[in-house]
């Protein structure tokens, strides 16, 4: 099998990477290399001589099309995007480029690709897009989302995504291309962009540093650990009905207060503090999230029935396991905040910018 995986240089991606090349499977990473990009990507999977690195922006025509015709690969796994809901609101045009923009250029050459073979390897194309729950906007404190739940993103990001998705089932009703979507909860593990909750925290606890919780840490999240996540996307890639959604969670809802505080309790076991008696003491409580979507949560009953998949970790496991190659890995992440992003705050601005016609 030979695999395009695009965003294959970031978290999620990477560890999708990594599975498949465990397994023997020829894989290129088409990446950007954008400021998330793992540093140690170059030689992260020189041990396997089935794996090639291209740096390529998902929205360059040529640059794809020149891909697929020279690879002729058996699948695309479409993760690249712009993930992060603050950086959104600092800059949205940066993710209607990526997940907008750069998800049409995909389809396009895709089907351009796949409308030139033949027999079996036409038949066996497929096309598996990579999409979050937050398309589906802000539950209550009951229920939880399907697949038939209604699209009503909230934030730049989730827009875009949604936006991506309905460019993919439309592509698949219209032009008949072989796709697949999948809609995930909240991931952590290794190796994560310390901007998101989970690195961030304990990067900053690691320093004794204080820990910024929006608004007052009620809002509630369902988290996946990244290997999970990887194993159910290649069993989608591999089983899934042409054409369908599936939804991937972890059935682990917590409150983001929650996950600071178990963050601050393992930090504490594993390397007590210096500057304070607890972590927990670091807690700060600031101005929420623009927009701030209350709770998420996944019914992954699809992916358990129908392709038998379910998580393997808990989240005291998978917590456990990512603190530990945190405290690890600390030139990783040292060298991150030294060159890359240091921690700070994103996602504030928010003045309203006059909009000016040129007809």
């Amino acid at each position: 099998m030979k695999i395009i995986v695009t965003g294959g240089a970031g978290f999620i991606g990477s560890s999708v990477v990594r599975q498949y090349l465990e397994d023997g499977v020829s894989v290129v990473t088409l990446d950007k290399l954008t400021y998330a990009a793992n540093p140690r990507i170059n030689t992260l999977f020189s041990e396997f001589e089935t794996h090639r690195l291209h740096k390529l922006d998902i929205a360059d025509y040529d640059g794809v099309q020149a891909l697929f015709k020279d690879f002729q690969p058996d699948a695309i796994m479409h993760l690249a995007a712009e993930t992060h809901v603050d950086r959104s609101i600092d800059g949205p045009e940066t993710f209607i480029h990526t997940n907008v923009n750069g998800t049409f250029n995909l389809l396009r050459c895709a089907l351009e690709y796949w409308q030139a073979l033949s027999g079996t390897r036409k038949d066996a194309f497929r096309f598996h897009h990579v999409s979050t729950d937050e398309v589906y906007g802000s539950l209550g404190p009951e229920g939880a989302f399907t697949e038939a739940s209604p699209y009503q993103p909230n934030s730049p990001y989730s827009a875009s995504k949604a936006a991506s998705d309905h460019l993919v089932r439309a592509w698949h009703e219209t032009y008949g291309l072989p796709v697949l979507l999948t809609n995930c909860s909240n991931n952590y593990g290794p190796w994560q962009f310390p901007e998101k909750l989970i690195p961030l925290m304990i990067v900053k606890g690691l320093i004794e540093a204080e820990l910024p919780v929006y608004g007052n840490g009620m809002n509630i999240r369902d988290w996946l650990y990244v290997e999970d996540h990887a194993r159910a996307l290649r069993l989608v890639l591999e089983r899934g009905e042409i054409g369908q959604t599936y939804n991937i969670g972890g059935h682990e809802e917590h409150t983001n207060l929650d996950i600071v505080e178990r963050i601050c309790d393992a930090l504490d076991t594993a390397r007590p503090p210096e500057t304070v008696a607890r972590r927990r003491d670091l807690i700060r409580f600031v101005p929420d999230r623009p927009g701030h979507d209350q709770r998420y949560a996944i019914d992954a009953k699809k992916m358990r029935e129908k392709l038998n998949w379910m998580p393997q970790e808990s989240f005291e496991s998978g917590l456990r396991k990512t603190v530990e190659w945190y405290l690890a890995n600390e030139d990783w992440w040292s060298a991150i905040a030294a060159h890359n992003y240091a921690g700070q705050r994103l996602g504030q601005s928010v003045e309203k910018k006059k909009i000016t016609s040129k007809t």
